[in-house]
């Protein structure tokens, strides 16, 4: 089968002779349909990944359907279409029967990669857990955003937002368009959305931003201050993964506010957090890892149920033969997601 491989930062190879993998008791095989890209695959391809060491499989956003069913399992059976989210917790350890299944060792040391290919091969943990039936009114290209959508649902879930509140989202990325279609469900008084380039804070209003504040020609801490008379917002997610930003979610928020730091900074970054203003005015300063089943599952009840719509996110599909197109058109940033078609063109 036809694979992409991850060689080394910047290096990548479309192996056309690739294993065909089997099933083994209790897992399934999927014959991939549809997968999505990411932002971590963007990074990952260029600089690396340290719990993903090259050469690697490439790519865990994907939806198919089932092609090989292995010994045990009876809920599911071959060309049975299905929405998978590629981490599981191992159920057993203290983080799991706390309840914290994303910071289960298990989980990140067992991800699935390799969804820019032909097949893949869902583990044995995965299959009762994280693999749902995916319904006719659902594309795949929809049911391959499962994963994202799992890790915003689960930070939201870290957070109280009510119709009083002022939410503010910094980066108009994938990740904090998802954001700003969560925060919607709780009907918050405002929604300010700050990010960069035109094409995605278009994208942001389209989708029922209150206020969209383009950073690249804007100062968004004065615009913020002045939009909330002075006092700051109530709510603050950091979607961007810059210590910069993260510094300034903490200015934005007002007293006794709520501040999520989601993007993942650079490995050895650091970070000066104004302690004596987090004491004295209240804060609340959460970060959010990953996501636990029942996020997964409420995510996967979200898109079925179509209260979040991602076909927005995703710019433009392309076939897998045409990976270099895909990976320059989002080193350039001009894309939000791109859809990756197994189905060759030729």
């Amino acid at each position: 089968m036809w694979q992409l491989i991850l060689i080394e930062p910047g290096k990548l190879v479309l192996n056309k002779e690739a294993k065909m993998p089997k099933a083994n008791p209790g897992e399934l095989i999927v014959r991939i349909e549809a997968a999505l890209t990411c932002g971590t695959d963007l990074k990952t391809y260029r600089r690396g990944h340290p719990n993903w060491p090259t050469p690697t499989p490439f790519g865990h956003e994907f939806s198919g359907v089932v092609h090989e069913v292995g010994e045990g399992v009876t809920q599911f059976k071959v060309g049975q279409p299905v929405m998978i989210a590629p981490t599981a917790p191992c159920g057993k350890c203290r983080h799991c029967q706390r309840g914290y299944g994303n910071l289960c060792d298990y989980t990140m040391e067992t991800m699935m990669l390799g969804a820019y290919a032909e097949y893949i091969r869902v583990p044995e943990h995965i299959v009762p857990v994280n693999v749902f039936p995916k319904p006719d009114n659902l594309s795949y290209l929809e049911s391959a955003a499962l994963e994202p959508l799992s890790c915003v649902v689960y930070g939201d879930e870290q957070l109280t937002i009510s119709e009083k509140d002022t939410v503010v989202i910094i980066g108009a990325g994938p990740i904090g368009l998802l954001y700003l279609m969560v925060t919607q469900l709780h009907h918050p008084k405002s929604i300010i959305m700050v990010g960069r380039r035109k094409m995605r804070l278009d994208t942001a209003r389209s989708l029922g931003a209150d206020v969209v504040i383009d950073c690249a020609c804007t100062d968004y801490f004065d615009e913020v201050m002045r939009l909330t008379q002075g006092r700051g917002a109530d709510v603050v997610i950091e979607c961007t993964g810059s210590p910069e930003v993260w510094e300034k979610s903490i200015d934005l928020a007002c007293r006794g506010g709520q501040v999520m730091l989601f993007g993942g900074c650079r490995s050895g970054s650091e970070v000066h957090l104004p302690m004596d203003r987090v004491l004295r005015d209240g804060l609340t300063i959460k970060g959010a890892f990953h996501y636990t089943p029942s996020a997964a599952k409420h995510a996967r009840d979200l898109l079925v149920e179509g209260r979040i719509n991602v076909k927005p996110l995703i710019t433009d599909t392309y076939s897998l033969e045409e990976y270099k197109t895909i990976f320059n058109r989002l080193d350039s940033g001009d894309v939000i997601k791109l859809g990756v078609d197994p189905r060759f063109k030729n």
